[in-house]
């Protein structure tokens, strides 16, 4: 482990593209279709199980909680993408955050 912790860490500076990234993981969506306005259920065909994977790997890489309440209101990938931003705002006092997290699909 170096000064930053260990090699799966990774420093968030593009919230939407990390979120995008987690849905392209999780639904083999294509990256290119992944804009604010596109559904997540009737567009990209999530499920229940892909949201509850989609959410616990959001929770995981941002370090934030996502209530199941918020988690069932997400529609859109914008959704997802501005209630990590705002969780991550709120964490930071306001400010970008820029903790370590997660990559996804490592351990």
């Amino acid at each position: 482990m170096g000064l930053w912790g260990p090699a799966w860490e990774c420093i968030v500076t593009d919230v939407g593209a990390e979120v995008r990234s987690i849905l392209v993981f999780h639904l083999g969506a294509d990256e290119a279709r992944l804009r604010d306005d596109v559904r997540l259920a009737e567009d990209l065909g999530a499920d229940s199980l892909d949201m509850v994977e989609i959410v616990m790997s959001c929770e995981e890489r941002f370090d934030i909680d996502i209530p199941n309440r918020v988690a069932t209101s997400l529609a859109t990938v914008g959704d997802a993408v501005r209630f990590v931003e705002a969780e991550l705002a709120g964490a930071a006092g306001g400010q970008p955050d820029r903790r370590p997290v997660r990559s996804v699909g490592t351990a």
